[in-house]
C-alpha cells in the first residue's frame, strides 16, 4: 500500500515537472551557466572553505583548552561555546556587519602608547569580510564539540595502556587516539561542510555576493523568480552530492577494520555496493 502510494506521488511529481509551464526550464537551461551564477558558486565555495578552515582550527584550539586542566582555559573555551552556539547564525553575520555602530573605529597598536593602524570599521569590515567571520566564529564552536565528541569516544583503557607503555602525549594523540577518533569525528564534519556549503545563503541578507543573491539579482530585473531559485537549487545540490561522495571515501578510509553498517548516503550505498559486488565477482574467480 505505502509503495503504491510513493508510486502515484512520484508520477504525478514528474508530470508536474515536464507539463508545467511556469517550471520555465528553458530560462533554468539559459542562466544555469552564466557568468553572474558561475561567480556566486564561486563565491560560494570560496566562504565554504574559509570559513570552515577557521572553525576547524579554532575548533581545535577550543576543544584544547576545553579538555585542559587549565580552569581559565576551560571556563573561556566553555563560555565561547556557550555564546556561539547560542545564538543564531544570521544575527551573529548582522552583527558583525554593523561592528562599525559598536566600534567606529578600529586601531592596532600599544595600549596608551603609539598607534601603528587605524581605520573606519564602516571601511574595513565589507560584506565578504563580516560573512568569513560571522561564519567561522560560529562554526568553531560546533566544530569544537565535534572533536570532543570524537576524542570522548576512545577507549580510555587503550590511553592507558598506551601511557604505561612510556608513548609520548603527542605519539599517542596521532597513533591512538586521532585514528580512532575520526571516525566518529569525518560524519558530523562533513554534515557541517554541507551545511555550511548550504548556509553560505545566509549572507545574502548583508549583501554578499554568493550564489543566492547572484540569482536574487538576476530575477530583481526578469521577475523569472522560479526558475532563477532553481538554478540556485541545482547548484547547491551538485556542491553537496560531491561533498557526500568525498565524504563516503574518507570515512571508508578510517572505517578499516571497524563493524559498519553501510554508508548512510545515496552515493554511499551506491559504491557499498559496488565494492560487495566485486568482491563477489572475485570470489567465484578464485573458486572457478
Amino acid at each position: 500500500m505505502i509503495t503504491a502510494i510513493a508510486l502515484v506521488f512520484g508520477a504525478w511529481l514528474v508530470q508536474l515537472l515536464l507539463t508545467n509551464p511556469n517550471f520555465e526550464w528553458d530560462v533554468v537551461a539559459t542562466y544555469l551557466n552564466s557568468e553572474t551564477v558561475l561567480q556566486g558558486v564561486v563565491m560560494t565555495l570560496f566562504l565554504t572553505a574559509t570559513a570552515m578552515a577557521i572553525g576547524l582550527v579554532l575548533g581545535g584550539i577550543l576543544v584544547v583548552c576545553r579538555m585542559s586542566d587549565n580552569v581559565v582555559l576551560r571556563v573561556l573555551a566553555s563560555a565561547y561555546i556557550w555564546f556561539f552556539r547560542g545564538t543564531p547564525q544570521l544575527v551573529q553575520l548582522i552583527f558583525w556587519f554593523n561592528i562599525g555602530l559598536l566600534v567606529p573605529v578600529v586601531s592596532i597598536g600599544i595600549p596608551f602608547g603609539p598607534t601603528f593602524f587605524s581605520a573606519e570599521s564602516n571601511e574595513l569590515v565589507t560584506p565578504l569580510l563580516a560573512a568569513i567571520v560571522g561564519l567561522g566564529l560560529h562554526e568553531a564552536a560546533y566544530q569544537a564539540e565535534i572533536y570532543r565528541g570524537g576524542l570522548l569516544s576512545v577507549d580510555e583503557g587503550q590511553v592507558e595502556a598506551a601511557k604505561a607503555l612510556g608513548m609520548k602525549p603527542a605519539r599517542l594523540f596521532f597513533r591512538i587516539q586521532l585514528p580512532q577518533a575520526m571516525r566518529f569525528i569525518v560524519p558530523p564534519t562533513f554534515s557541517a561542510i554541507i551545511g555550511m556549503a548550504k548556509g553560505t545563503s545566509l549572507v545574502s541578507v548583508i549583501g554578499g555576493a554568493e550564489l543566492l543573491f547572484s540569482v536574487q539579482e538576476i530575477y530583481s530585473q526578469t521577475y523569472q523568480t522560479i526558475p532563477l531559485l532553481i538554478v540556485a537549487s541545482l547548484w547547491y545540490l551538485f556542491i553537496t552530492t560531491v561533498l557526500n561522495g568525498v565524504q563516503f571515501f574518507i570515512e571508508r578510509h578510517y572505517g578499516r577494520g571497524a563493524s559498519r553498517n553501510g554508508s548512510a548516503s545515496m552515493i554511499g550505498r551506491f559504491f557499498d555496493r559496488r565494492a560487495v559486488n566485486r568482491s563477489i565477482n572475485l570470489t567465484r574467480g578464485s573458486e572457478s
